[in-house]
C-alpha cells in the first residue's frame, strides 16, 4: 500500500481521549477532559428537542439558520461593542474546532507562516501543517505564563499570514491582556497578518475582570477572525456548535472551506443555541460565579494537600505542579495518579510540541462539588498511602 498522509499517519490519540478512555476504564473521576459532568440550561434543551420533533431537520444554509447568526451578532455588540453584519460576517460550524480548521484552511497558503502560541490545543499544528503552512512557535511556560514581546517579534516577518491566539486559554487559563493584545495587533499591522482568535471560553473570565477579543483593538476589525463555542457557553460540549464572525473578505475563503468540511450543522441545535445567547446578564454573571466557585474549591483542595496552584484568571482549568506527588514527569504522574488515586488530569506537557516543562498537571474543576470533593479525598489518601 503507498504511504498515507504523513501529517495525520501516526499522530497520537488526542491526550484529552486518552485520559479519558483511562478514567473510564479504570473508574477514576475524570478531571482530565474539558466538559461539565451535568448538561446546561433545561430550557435550551428543551427548545432543541421541540425543534427536533417539530422540524425541519433537513440541510439548513451553509452558512447556518438567520436566528442563530443574528444572535451572534447581537451578542457581539451587546458584550463586545462590535456592529456586526449577521448576512456577511458570521457562520455557524459543527464546533469551534471545525471552525479552526477552516479558518486555517481557507487563509493559510502552503509556506504561509503562522505564529502559534505554546501551550497549545493539539488541533493547531497539524491542520497548519497539512494546509501547508510554516509553524513559528512562541512559547510562555509555567508558572507566570508571561508573553516575551522580543520572542514574540522575532516570530513574524513578512511571510506571516497569521497568528493564532487562545483567551482565555487552554491550558494555562491566562487572559491575555490588552497590553499583549495591542503588542499582537502592531506586528500583525506591521507584517499584513491576521488574528485567528481561539475565544470559546469567551464568557469565563474571572474575578470581576472581562474577556477582551483581538477584534476590539484599533485597526483589528477587518483582521480578526474570532471563533466562538455554545458548548462551552452552555455547558453542551456535546452539541458541537461554533460560530465564526469575520469580516467578508476574510469570511468568503473560510466559508468555502466549511462547505467541504462539514458543510452545515443540525439545525433544532442552532435552534436552540439562539435561544440562549438570548438570556439575560443573570445567566451569563451566574455562569462564571458557578464556574469561579469551583475553581476556588478545587484550587483549595489541591493547595492543602500540597500542590502549587497557579492563577487561573479563566476557562475551566487550573494548573498546578507534581508537588506532593514527588514525581518529574507529569505525564508519569497523570498516568499512575489515574490508576492508583482513581484521579484523571492533564499533563501540561501534551500541550508542547517540543521540549516541554515537565512538573506541571492541568485539572479540571466543570465538575459537581461532590465530584470535586470525592477527587481531593482519594488523592488525599493515595498521597498519604505514598508517604508512608
Amino acid at each position: 500500500m503507498k504511504p498515507t498522509n504523513p501529517i495525520f499517519t501516526g499522530l497520537p490519540t488526542t491526550i484529552f481521549e486518552v485520559m479519558s478512555g483511562l478514567a473510564r476504564e479504570t473508574g477514576a473521576i475524570n478531571l482530565g477532559q474539558g466538559f461539565p459532568d451535568i448538561d446546561g440550561p433545561e430550557d435550551v434543551r428543551r427548545v432543541a428537542a421541540e425543534a427536533f420533533l417539530a422540524g425541519p431537520n433537513q440541510y439548513p444554509p451553509m452558512m447556518g439558520l438567520p436566528a442563530l447568526r443574528q444572535a451572534v451578532a447581537a451578542i457581539n455588540k451587546r458584550f463586545y461593542g462590535l456592529d456586526v453584519d449577521w448576512q456577511t460576517e458570521v457562520m455557524v460550524t459543527s464546533g469551534a474546532t471545525e471552525a479552526l480548521a477552516d479558518a486555517i484552511l481557507g487563509l493559510v497558503r502552503p509556506g504561509d507562516e503562522v505564529v502559534l502560541i505554546e501551550p497549545l490545543y493539539d488541533s493547531y499544528l497539524p491542520i497548519v501543517r497539512q494546509a501547508g503552512g510554516v509553524a513559528k512557535p512562541v512559547r510562555i511556560a509555567p508558572p507566570n505564563w508571561e508573553l516575551d514581546p522580543q520572542a514574540l517579534a522575532a516570530a513574524f516577518s513578512d511571510r506571516t499570514k497569521a497568528i493564532l491566539i487562545n483567551t482565555p486559554m487552554n491550558p494555562a487559563g491566562k487572559v491575555f491582556s490588552r497590553d499583549e493584545l495591542e503588542l499582537i495587533a502592531g506586528l500583525c499591522q506591521k507584517h499584513d497578518a491576521v488574528v485567528i482568535a481561539d475565544e470559546v471560553y469567551e464568557h469565563l473570565v474571572f474575578d470581576g475582570k472581562r474577556h477582551i477579543s483581538p477584534i476590539q483593538i484599533p485597526g483589528m476589525r477587518d483582521r480578526v477572525v474570532r471563533i466562538g463555542s455554545a458548548g462551552k457557553t452552555f455547558s453542551l460540549t456535546g452539541w458541537k456548535v461554533g460560530y465564526v464572525t469575520a469580516a467578508p473578505a476574510l469570511m468568503e475563503p473560510i466559508a468555502k472551506a466549511h462547505q467541504f468540511v462539514t458543510f452545515t450543522t443540525p439545525p433544532a441545535l442552532q435552534t436552540a443555541v439562539a435561544h440562549g445567547l438570548s438570556f439575560g446578564d443573570d445567566y451569563f454573571e451566574g455562569f462564571v460565579y458557578g464556574l469561579q466557585a469551583k475553581r476556588d474549591r478545587l484550587s483549595k483542595g489541591l493547595s492543602m494537600l500540597g500542590f502549587s496552584v497557579l492563577p487561573s484568571a479563566g476557562t475551566f482549568f487550573v494548573v498546578t505542579d507534581t508537588g506532593p506527588l514527588g514525581m518529574d514527569d507529569d505525564a508519569e504522574a497523570c498516568l499512575r495518579m489515574t490508576r492508583e488515586a482513581g484521579v484523571a488530569a492533564v499533563p501540561v506537557s501534551a500541550f508542547y510540541a517540543s521540549e516541554p516543562p515537565k512538573r506541571y498537571i492541568r485539572f479540571c474543576f466543570s465538575k459537581r462539588d461532590e465530584v470535586l470533593d470525592e477527587a481531593i479525598a482519594r488523592l488525599a489518601a493515595w498521597i498519604d498511602k505514598q508517604g508512608r
